[in-house]
């Protein structure tokens, strides 16, 4: 919507509409990861729960609202809050790489005993690259990410499946469209109204005042109550008809601050642009749209190989938040790779061939000569030059005659930037061998 584009991976969302007008909510009850984890978190038993305001589902409503309008006004930032992007992004920059750093130091610690050392070997090469990249990666701010998932993961605390009831916008969205699902449940006359389907119910959705009956957009289709209830009452038919709708659906005044806060919130977001820091890229990316494309998925980060690709915090705005950004420092784009574009889901990094990517211009390479060791302290330096993966080198070498900290003529090659050979993938910037700050750094294209 954000970008007025149809996409291939378009068909996943139209099944999944087709899966929810067929069988209301299954994707909620059998297909969601993040719905899998918190089945797996204990929450409080029946007795032991407090009564939330069933109010309090519209939440989610308005969510989905909010990122509706919004998305029409080119703004996918709220997509941080859909399920499937918050749980890959987790176990992509955070939970993928500590499980990667402890198996290298299980490796380094069995590689110390000799009679391990051909195991190890055998399994460092099946395992790299296929499964863990070559380079020990770094991710920034795992810690943000981790910290996401496990406030949704608590509120189980509160009541089971807590997101999926009051805050999950997809489940909303899915939920309103499961109105007019073609099978629901249904309770049959051999109730003995016994309890025990509301009971069981994750999301509470199954009104002992109502005759044990549920409501459709509340109903993940868990079948937990068929299995439950011990006089075999509860039929899932095929029901044409669409279902009432509760007060805790979304109605007119929810419209209408989902689509007053969308507006307001997409101003203030713009608000900063020419304030904002610009950002280096993906290949492609930045001529491609990314913000109004990228999903925050963070599949992109787990596919680079060096681990230049990270997640956005703050440095590009609450618009940029956790879109795809290259910190040269920490990784660079190898002009052998592609991987980034090949994963998107949304080809918001356009899916590139090698060649055409290696012609793509992420940023300029430019040289601090404070720094620079052949400049600043007239001493041999040539690793930009050696790193350059430019053919035609995009870092030339030019020989001087300066004075040395002795007082004697000496000659060195100092590095110059060729800008319009430059690519910026920052190779050079991550294998500067000065401490702290690189001597030569990779700066975004403007325009």
């Amino acid at each position: 919507l954000a970008a007025r584009v149809l996409l291939p991976g378009s068909a996943l969302a139209l099944l999944i509409l087709v899966l929810t007008l067929l069988f209301g909510r299954a994707w909620c009850g059998w297909l969601c990861p993040l719905g899998t984890l918190l089945d797996l978190v204990p929450s409080p038993r029946p007795a032991a729960r407090r009564a939330l305001p069933e109010t309090w589902r519209r939440a989610k409503h308005f969510l989905w609202l909010t990122l509706l309008v919004a998305a029409l006004l080119g703004n996918l930032t709220l997509l941080v809050l859909d399920p499937l992007t918050l749980v890959i992004r987790t176990f992509g920059a955070a939970f993928w790489p500590a499980l990667e750093r402890m198996v290298t130091a299980a490796e380094v610690a069995a590689y110390a005993l000799p009679p391990m050392r051909p195991a190890v070997e055998a399994l460092d090469r099946f395992l790299r690259p296929a499964v863990f990249p070559v380079e020990t990666s770094l991710y920034r701010a795992p810690v943000l990410y981790t910290l996401a998932l496990a406030a949704v993961l608590a509120l189980n605390g509160l009541a089971p499946r807590f997101w999926c009831r009051y805050l999950c916008p997809l489940g909303g969205l899915l939920g309103l469209v499961s109105k007019i699902g073609l099978v629901r449940r249904e309770v049959t006359s051999a109730c003995t109204r016994c309890g025990a389907c509301a009971r069981i119910c994750p999301t509470g959705t199954v009104r002992p005042d109502r005759d044990f009956a549920s409501d459709p957009a509340e109903c993940t289709m868990c079948l937990e109550c068929q299995e439950a209830c011990p006089y075999d009452a509860i039929r899932f038919p095929a029901r044409p008809a669409p279902a009432p709708m509760e007060a805790c659906d979304p109605d007119r005044r929810t419209a209408l601050a989902a689509l007053g806060v969308a507006v307001l919130g997409v101003a203030l977001f713009r608000s900063d642009r020419a304030a904002r820091r610009p950002l280096i890229r993906p290949p492609g990316a930045r001529e491609n749209n990314l913000e109004a494309r990228c999903v925050r998925c963070g599949l992109c980060v787990r596919a680079c190989p060096t681990g230049a690709i990270q997640p956005a915090l703050l440095e590009g705005g609450l618009e940029s938040l956790w879109t795809p950004v290259l910190i040269p420092r920490l990784g660079y784009c190898d002009y052998s790779c592609n991987a980034c574009g090949q994963v998107c889901p949304v080809e918001a990094i356009p899916p590139l061939p090698l060649e055409e990517k290696r012609r793509a211009v992420l940023g300029r390479a430019y040289i601090d000569r404070n720094r620079c060791i052949p400049w600043a302290d007239h001493r041999p330096c040539i690793v930009c030059e050696e790193m350059c993966p430019v053919p035609e080198k995009a870092i030339v070498l030019e020989e001087a005659t300066v004075t040395d900290a002795a007082g004697q003529p000496v000659t060195v090659q100092q590095p110059r930037v060729v800008e319009e050979r430059c690519i910026g993938c920052g190779i050079c910037e991550y294998k500067c061998p000065v401490s702290g700050e690189a001597a030569i750094r990779v700066f975004p294209v403007e325009g």
